[in-house]
């Protein structure tokens, strides 16, 4: 089954990191992720939300606004893609991920991999 845990943090922590602190997070993230070798698909750290774009698709007209939409204290800094037997084994690496990256949450949620024209495959 496919899994994504989206990470979220405080955006404002984590900026504040020296370049070492973020180094030492990002090893021990490492070890983490070599040992979900076969499980991990793409590990994605998202740019600062600053650096984002929201379309407003609740009206109409449609509009366009700097910055993320929502206004919360933490924000979604990134994401893994896994492929694991369950959500059991999807909550394992999340634990795994908290204990190397420390504050902020980790929402499980299944995914569908999702390809025009091609069927959705069974979650």
């Amino acid at each position: 089954m496919l899994y994504a845990i989206l990470c979220y943090n405080s955006e404002q922590m984590v900026g504040s990191w020296t370049q070492e602190q973020d180094d030492a997070v990002m090893a021990r993230l490492r070890v983490v992720h070599e040992a979900l070798d076969g499980k991990l698909g793409p590990a994605i750290r998202l740019n600062p939300t600053k650096a984002a774009t929201t379309l407003m698709k609740n009206e109409e007209p449609h509009y366009v606004i700097d910055g993320p939409y929502a206004e919360t204290k933490e924000a979604l800094l990134g994401f893994y893609i896994l492929d694991v037997a369950d959500k059991d084994e999807a909550l394992d690496a999340a634990r795994q991920l908290a204990v190397a990256n420390p504050g902020g949450a980790y929402e499980i949620r299944p995914i569908s991999l999702y390809i025009p024209g091609m069927a959705l495959a069974e979650t």
